[in-house]
Parts: structure tokens; sequence; C-alpha cells
């Protein structure tokens, strides 16, 4: 039987293989091999979530620094959008996806279709599981929209804060029935590796009995100093929620900021099919 320090070796084992927060040096030409993948079940069984998953949906993935060189060696440059099933065996590790986007910085390829076929082969490899992308051009990017996260924004309460660690106990709800979408620009993660700051807004959907509005955002201010990736905090956000406050329906979804031209986009629910909304004002 796997004890709890068995378990903390071995996820210190598989992140302690990464290229995050270590230096290195950028490789131009095309190489799948930069790809590192993280085992999902490595942040799902710290959270109990170690039989049938709670949600389904997806991680949505931008990427605003793709290049290439075409056939005749002229540079093209594109807006990348690739979709990760929540339910792959892993996730794709950041560091090691921008060094994988950058290894086609003077790598010929003979035509969008091309590329898009190479892109989903390796990250779907490096996933465990079918990953689809969508190359946009130039002729296209006016078409990208910015919008706000839709919902009633909780941002405007005026509390005092002071104790930034992690309390999902902190969420409370009260009596009556509701169904609504509610909103935080407010989330703050730190990297699990680097430390870094992860900056994201937040929706939260549902029916069921009303959340507390102030108890939601101080469980959401709470995140400010805890480390972990994008994906497994919006998990931990859903399995919260759904602990401590019940819903009958639950979707709960963030769009982080760029950080190497990267954004991830995490979406979790029980009821209702991921979307890809507009990008936020941050992203």
């Amino acid at each position: 039987m796997t004890n709890k320090t068995d378990e903390i070796s071995t996820s210190s084992s598989a992140l302690d293989k990464l290229t995050l927060g270590k230096a290195v040096e950028y490789v131009q030409t095309y190489s799948p091999e930069l790809l590192q993948a993280v085992p999902r079940s490595l942040s799902r069984e710290a959270i109990g979530l170690t039989d049938k998953l709670p949600f389904t949906g997806e991680d949505i993935w931008n990427a605003y620094e793709l290049s290439w060189l075409n056939s005749r060696g002229k540079p093209e440059v594109a807006i990348m959008q690739c979709v990760v099933p929540f339910d792959s065996p892993n996730l794709i590790e950041s560091k090691s996806f921008k060094l994988y986007l950058n290894s086609f910085n003077q790598s010929k390829i003979e035509s969008v279709e091309s590329l898009t076929t190479t892109l989903e082969t390796d990250l779907s490899h490096c996933a465990g599981k079918p990953v689809a992308v969508k190359v946009i051009l130039p002729k296209d990017f006016a078409s990208q929209k910015i919008e706000d996260m839709p919902g009633q924004n909780i941002d405007d309460q005026d509390i005092e804060f002071s104790d930034y660690q992690l309390d999902a106990s902190a969420l409370k709800t009260h009596a009556n029935q509701v169904s609504e979408t509610l909103s935080s620009n407010l989330l703050k993660s730190n990297c699990l590796i680097t430390n870094q700051p992860d900056w994201g807004s937040i929706m939260i959907r549902y029916s069921g009995t009303q959340i507390d509005r102030e108890s939601l955002l101080r469980y959401l201010i709470s995140f400010r100093m805890h480390n972990e990736f994008h994906e497994q905090c919006v998990e931990r956000i859903f399995r919260d929620i759904k602990h401590f406050c019940k819903p009958s329906e639950l979707t709960v979804y963030a769009r982080y900021t760029r950080r190497g031209g990267l954004d991830i986009n995490p979406f979790r629910s029980d009821f209702e099919t991921p979307y890809n909304m507009p990008r936020q004002a941050r992203q």
C-alpha cells in the first residue's frame, strides 16, 4: 500500500524532471522532444479525486508567439489555439510548451495545414489524448474579441483581509435557492515550481443554495499565496465549492494572463459543455 511519504516522493521525482525553473538554451529548429508531460493524477490524488471525476471540461490554450519559415524561408506568424481534454492522462507543462513552439522559429513548414497537423500530433502525444489545434493567421487577428468575464462581479465588496492561507472552510451559503453566474478578477496563485505569480479571472456558474458572496471572495483571495498549476487550482475550486456549498450544477472557468506568450484557460463543469469565451483585457 502506498503511503503519503511515497506519494510525496513520487510527485517530487516527477516534477524534478521538468525544465521549469531551470536555465535552458532555446532551440530554434523543430524539436518535439522538448514537450514535457505532468501526470494529472499527482494533483487529483492530493484533493481526493481518485475515482470517477465529478466534472467534464477542457484546458484551452492560446499561444501568441508562434512563428515559422515558409518553404522559401520567409517568416510567418500566427496565434495558436489548442484544446486539451480534461481526461487526458497528462497536462502539458507550460515552459516546455513555450520551448517547443520556439523550436519552429527557424524551421521550414510547407503549409499551415502541415503545421496544424504537426502541432496536433505532438501535443496529443504529450497529453496522452487527442488535442485539437487551430492556427489563426494575421488576416483574422482583428476578429479576436476582448470581453469582460460574464456574470455579476463580486470584487467591489469592502472587506478586510489579513490571512492569505488557502481556506475552503470560509465558503458559506444562504437558505434561498438560485441560479446565477458570478465572477472575479482577483484570482492569484503561484507556480508550483518557480513561485512566480499566476494572475487570472474566474467565472462560477451554479444552481442551488445561494453562495455567500463575501465568503466566496474571501475563499478566492485565499489562493494568493497558494502554489499550484492553473489546471489544479480550478479543479480544487470546483471540488471545494461542490463539497462546502453543494450546488446541484456547477461550472468553474478561469482565464489566466499569459506568460511566455501562453495563456491557459481551464474549464470544468458537471452540467454544460465547454466553450471558448473571448479573451480578457489582461490576456
